[in-house]
């Protein structure tokens, strides 16, 4: 069966079936379990320049979203479980197909080096965690320890835990500080998801599933190592495409203007064809506003853009910079794309000082120029920079790193930054505000914003700024919500 749908039924289908769009559909901490499943994979990551990226992932998904809910579910409730190279949390039920990727991990590759160069450190390990403690690497003070130069650790112990963890014997308990407090397997997974299955069984299922996170995706490298602990030859995908075209576990999608045939579940055949018709399924209804509405403020992993995802998806060149040297950065170190309707229309650099409990900006950028005016965006954004405020339980903001221009030209902006300052004044984030330094007139002389101080690289569609002479285009603006 082959779905032809046009490029926007395609980018709905994505952002939509992964719960971002057309506006969050999930509540509170079971909410956050129904958008982990709905995602499949939930990608951790070790940084928190505003949030951990799994948190964002989670709070632009789901309504009262609080900090570490995912972590409740997946330590406390045992919902879920962490595991892997490209390190995500997976569904509880998942474990006994993972366990067949454990097993390879042993089996092959660089994971047999280490089991042989630190065979002693290994064994140590495991009668630890044997004897029902629970350990963590920081229980092993550096001087007691073999010191190791690996990418893993500095410690010997470090890496025997992450070997026992990446080959399934260890499972993670808890965090501790976000770091890793181990325990052996069978004192975390509930039986259930002990049981053994077939090495096919496993490829098909995980197979499937990185079809569903991917919404539409290519079998071309679907068997990705990070998946599935192998790649495919091109003969077992193709012996893999025509079995489950065949039984109908997945359907071809040919997407207006984009090169390569998509492949999708056969289930979603229905989906596609409602947005198609411009149908919004029953299910994804909003509790609450809409995208439309109220913009939402991405994860920089998330999956409907990172990796390159955005500019097929949204025709929006995004790529994460806070790995990238400082030299070779666009734009800033934790830029975060921002959600309107179903396009990605603004990046802004945001970082948190927690002693201080200020959100600095320290850049904004405009995808198009007209958005600079647009009362609806305007009011989308104010809504949106709410909902992101509270979540990070900020008292103040500082855009005093963006540059700003006072003119007569400019009063209409000033209006609508004493707009927002009047919904400070009345939000529950905004009394705290209020009562800090901020003013109303400390928010107008700052409302301007024309994007960062920074230099930008030369480009055909570049970042906001107020310079002389129109010398950036297109990407420049001075968004009149602020």
């Amino acid at each position: 069966m082959t779905v032809e749908v046009s490029a926007t039924t395609a980018r709905r289908f994505v952002i939509g079936r992964s719960g971002l769009w057309p506006g969050r559909r999930w509540q509170g901490l079971d909410g956050a379990g129904a958008a982990m499943r709905a995602m499949e994979y939930l990608q951790l990551d070790p940084l928190v320049v505003v949030a951990r990226a799994h948190d964002l992932a989670l709070h632009s998904r789901v309504r009262d979203y609080a900090i570490d809910d995912w972590a409740t579910l997946t330590y406390e409730r045992r919902k879920f479980f962490e595991w892997g190279g490209w390190l995500a949390v997976r569904r509880m039920e998942e474990l006994p197909f993972v366990r067949v990727l454990m097993r390879r991990e042993r089996e092959h590759g660089r994971w047999l080096e280490v089991e042989r160069d630190h065979h002693d450190a290994i064994e140590e390990m495991r009668g630890i965690l044997r004897s029902g403690r629970e350990v963590s690497n920081r229980d092993f003070a550096m001087g007691d320890r073999t010191r190791i130069d690996h990418y893993r650790g500095r410690k010997d112990s470090a890496l025997a835990l992450h070997y026992l963890w990446r080959v399934g014997e260890a499972m993670v308990t808890r965090r501790d500080g976000f770091e890793r407090v181990y325990a052996l397997t069978e004192a975390v997974a509930p039986a259930f998801a002990l049981r053994d299955v077939e090495d096919a069984e496993a490829d098909d299922v995980l197979a499937l599933k990185a079809v569903a996170a991917a919404g539409l995706a290519r079998m071309n490298g679907l068997m990705s190592a990070y998946v599935h602990g192998h790649k495919a030859t091109p003969a077992e995908e193709a012996e893999w495409r025509s079995r489950w075209l065949s039984n109908g576990s997945l359907i071809d999608v040919r997407v207006e203007g984009w090169r390569a045939t998509q492949v999708a579940l056969g289930t979603d055949a229905s989906i596609l064809a409602g947005l198609e018709a411009r149908q919004v399924p029953a299910g994804w209804t909003p509790l609450g506003s809409t995208t439309d509405e109220e913009t939402t403020f991405l994860s920089p992993v998330d999956p409907v853009s990172a990796r390159g995802r955005a500019k097929t998806l949204f025709d929006f060149e995004y790529s994460w910079e806070a790995y990238t040297p400082a030299a070779r950065r666009t734009f800033g170190y934790y830029v975060l794309p921002i959600l309107w309707g179903d396009r990605l229309v603004v990046r802004f650099d945001p970082k948190l000082d927690r002693r201080t409990a200020t959100l600095k900006i320290l850049g904004l950028w405009l995808e198009h120029e007209a958005l600079a005016t647009d009362k609806a965006f305007a009011d989308a954004l104010v809504l949106g920079m709410r909902r992101f405020l509270q979540l990070l339980g900020v008292r103040r903001i500082d855009v005093g790193a963006v540059r700003h221009r006072l003119s007569a030209a400019d009063s209409r902006r000033s209006v609508s930054a004493a707009r927002l300052t009047r919904w400070h004044s009345r939000s529950r984030v905004g009394r705290r505000v209020s009562r800090s330094r901020w003013s109303a007139r400390s928010w107008s002389a700052r409302s301007r914003m024309a994007g960062s101080t920074r230099s930008r690289p030369s480009r055909s569609r570049s970042p906001v700024s107020s310079g002389s002479a129109g010398r950036w285009r297109s990407r420049r603006g001075r968004c009149s919500c602020w």
